[in-house]
């Protein structure tokens, strides 16, 4: 071969391999039919991994309770309240307190529903008072329902002025003198009418009882609103008394109502009271009968 017809490339360098090192190199592959992309990036996770939270419990579990900290939680952990409660244990009462009944008498602040008045008679000076009040208590004629024997007692000075300043009122010491024997004698005056109305019913009992007595002196009854329409003015009080009609419980409204003043005695109280039978078959059906008695309207 002439020089002239010998190909440039040499070629002796892309010569295949021995064939020792043919064996050793594996398959060759389809490059031109090969994905660019490495495929092996993106294969599903196991199962396990596919239903792993994408929350990673290491970054809240701090913020768990010491029995919420582990990785599976149950169905008793679930329901579990989010609230501590060693949070706020220390405010609530002890097992023991809890069942525990309050003995009678001995919790000065205890209210006696009968009365509205502390269950403890608070004969105690308060704080910030002046000068010193009476202690002394008057019994009443009116018969208690609960005690066979026993009337009810009035308050004394000292228990009057402490039930008002309870009432967020502000009376003066030196009124209690004047006040309280007035308090005594309008609930006298109100017994007495009451019983006026007892006379109608005739039982084997000795005589009705008071069983207890509320102040309602917001709650203006109807009557008195009527009356308020042609004139007249709102009674500065209202109680209800629940009667013992020999077993049978019977309410009486009573509304109090500033009296006109003697001009021969400018100085002294007077007032009127409207007692009757609290609205029912049987209290209307007294109401009727006591108004033919006396030839007006009650």
């Amino acid at each position: 071969m002439s020089t002239e017809n010998k190909c440039p490339v040499d070629h002796t360098k892309m010569a295949s391999p021995p064939q020792q090192q043919q064996q050793q190199q594996p398959a060759p592959t389809n490059d031109a039919t090969k994905c660019p992309v490495d495929h092996s990036k993106f294969q599903t996770p196991p199962s396990s991994e596919g239903e792993k939270c994408p929350v990673d419990p290491s970054a809240y579990q701090h913020f768990l309770p010491k029995d919420q900290k582990s990785s599976e939680t149950t169905k008793e952990e679930t329901e579990k309240c989010p609230v501590d409660p060693a949070s706020y244990k220390h405010f609530l009462p002890s097992k023991d307190q809890q069942q525990q009944k309050p003995e009678e008498g001995c919790d000065s602040d205890a209210i006696d529903a009968r009365n509205n008045m502390p269950s403890v008679a608070q004969q105690t000076p308060i704080p910030g008072q002046r000068m010193s009040l009476g202690t002394e208590r008057e019994v009443s004629t009116i018969p208690r329902a609960d005690k066979e024997e026993n009337n009810w007692i009035y308050p004394s000075e000292q228990m009057f002025f402490n039930a008002m300043r309870r009432k967020n009122w502000k009376p003066e010491e030196k009124d209690m003198s004047v006040v309280v024997p007035i308090h005594n004698a309008v609930n006298e005056m109100a017994w007495m009418k009451i019983l006026e109305w007892e006379k109608m019913h005739k039982t084997t009992c000795d005589q009705p009882k008071l069983v207890k007595f509320q102040g309602k002196p917001k709650d203006i009854t109807p009557k008195a609103r009527l009356y308020s329409w042609f004139g007249y003015k709102l009674p500065f009080d209202r109680h209800d008394w629940v009667v013992d009609r020999c077993g049978e419980k019977v309410t009486y409204v009573i509304d109090f109502y500033s009296g006109k003043q003697d001009p021969r005695r400018p100085e002294s109280i007077s007032f009127y009271l409207d007692v009757r039978p609290a609205v029912s078959l049987s209290g209307i059906w007294d109401r009727v009968k006591m108004s033919f008695q006396k030839g007006e309207f009650i």
